[in-house]
This record gives C-alpha cells, sequence and structure tokens, in this order.
C-alpha cells in the first residue's frame, strides 16, 4: 500500500513503521466526508493485510488530528439508502481496525472529535500534544455515539465518566483525558512526532510476533464488548440521523447559531 491508493491518506515507510497521516484536502481540521470516510474503511481493510511494516504510526495534517464528521456531508445522509449504507462502512472500519495485527500508535494534535476520538481511542497507544482536545460531540449534532463511543469511553473511564462526556459531548483537555485515563501520553505540542516515532521504532524492535498476539489477546476484549454495544448504538443512531433534532443541530452549525432542540 502507498499514497496512490487513498485521497485522503498520506503513506509513507520508514523501516519497520508505516506512517499514515490523515489529510483532506478540502479540510485543513480533517472533517471527514464521503471521500474520506472511504479511505479510512479502506486503509484499515489494507492494514489488515500489511506484511513489512510491523507498527503503524497514526496522525493528522493541518490543524487537526480531526474533528470527525463534515456537516455538509452531513446534508446528504437523509435518506434510508445512504444511512444503511454509513452504517455498514462504518461497522466495518472498526471491526476491520481492530482486525489490525499491527500495533498502532496514534499522534493527536489539535483536535480529536467524535470518529477521528473513536478512531484514536481504538489504536493501541495514544501520545497526545498539550495543547490538543479530545471528545465525542455526536449528541451536539442531535445524533447518538454510533460509532463506537459508547464501548471505547466506558472501557477507558467507567461508565459513569462515559456516559457525562457521551451525553454532553464535552471536551477534555490533554491532561484531563491522560488523568482520567483515555490516552497513554501527554506531551509537548514540538514534540508530539518525535515521541509518538520514537516509541513506535521502540515497538518495531520487539519481536513481532509476540507484539502483534499480544495486541489481538486484549482487542478480544475489546471485541467482547463492542458486540454487546456497537449494533445498538449504531442502530439508534441511524434513527437519530432521520430526526428533526439532528436538521436542526446541522443547519445551527452552519448558520453559527445556538440550536433549539424540541425532542422530535
Amino acid at each position: 500500500m502507498d499514497s496512490s491508493d487513498f485521497t485522503c491518506v498520506d503513506v509513507r515507510r520508514d523501516g519497520f513503521v508505516l506512517h499514515v497521516v490523515l489529510d483532506n484536502p478540502r479540510s485543513d481540521m480533517n472533517a471527514i466526508d464521503r471521500a474520506m470516510h472511504d479511505d479510512l474503511t479502506k486503509l484499515f481493510r489494507m492494514l489488515k493485510q500489511e506484511s513489512q511494516a510491523r507498527v503503524v504510526l497514526l496522525s493528522g495534517r493541518g490543524r487537526a488530528f480531526s474533528v470527525g464528521g463534515d456537516f455538509e456531508w452531513f446534508r446528504t445522509l437523509r435518506s434510508p439508502h445512504a444511512l444503511a449504507e454509513l452504517n455498514r462502512d462504518a461497522k466495518q472500519l472498526i471491526w476491520d481496525m481492530l482486525d489490525v495485527e499491527i500495533p498502532i500508535v496514534t499522534a493527536v494534535h489539535g483536535y480529536a472529535m467524535g470518529l477521528g476520538t473513536s478512531i484514536a481511542l481504538y489504536s493501541d497507544v495514544i501520545f497526545m500534544a498539550e495543547s490538543a482536545k479530545i471528545a465525542d460531540p455526536h449528541v451536539k449534532a442531535g445524533i447518538v455515539a454510533g460509532d463506537g463511543g459508547v464501548v471505547a469511553w466506558p472501557m477507558a473511564v467507567g461508565p459513569a465518566r462515559a456516559k457525562e462526556f457521551l451525553m454532553t459531548g464535552d471536551a477534555l483537555t490533554a491532561a484531563a483525558a491522560e488523568r482520567l485515563g483515555l490516552v497513554n501520553h501527554v506531551v509537548p505540542d514540538a514534540e508530539l512526532e518525535e515521541r509518538a516515532l520514537a516509541f513506535a521504532r521502540r515497538l518495531a524492535e520487539g519481536a513481532p510476533m509476540a507484539v502483534r498476539f499480544t495486541k489481538m489477546a486484549v482487542n478480544k476484549l475489546v471485541k467482547q464488548a463492542l458486540g454487546v454495544a456497537f449494533d445498538a448504538s449504531t442502530g439508534y443512531e441511524l434513527l437519530t440521523f432521520m430526526s428533526e433534532d439532528h436538521v436542526e443541530a446541522v443547519d445551527a452549525f452552519l448558520e453559527k447559531r445556538q440550536p433549539r432542540f424540541t425532542g422530535r
């Protein structure tokens, strides 16, 4: 695999480390539109077959790791057919990511939001820049956190804290995310890539089979939890995608005003 396989992802090799950089040319905040969602779905499917690299270093280019779904794209997702296709791809993306055998080290700068957060949290070791923030603000868009957040957050911080942040969509600073156990390491902004790369190289120097299979054994627990909650959460998400409150949230965001929710 290389960069020619994608339109929103840059891929380069550094010895046994495969650098994967999210880079949506239409958004310096790496908002996830249809093309980027397609690339992410393809990316993790292809990484399952990666035979040269021993570690993936995942990061973002621009002002953010990824701020999650693009609201203009959301406006096109108001038919049962479009939502069924999105649900299929979103499920495959997360499950494929968990089936990638080589470790994924993620470096988060700027913001990680929505699906961007889920991708970070389902990676294996997370480095976060001091100034970065992380959140799952699905509810602020009038929809349920259906891309895996209802599993990733409780497993990291416990059900009570997870429900607080998932029901409010409030953002966490890097320091708070580290304190709660949501991410592994918080580092100075200028050192983010260097520190994450150093750790990726350290993993790459380990015994490959031992490292990979240790990861896969732990992911069995994550997949078990996903088997309980994922389909329910995505089903609720599809329901709320068709709600008037979601339409209002998108319109309010694009019109730069406060939404007025009615519960319909």
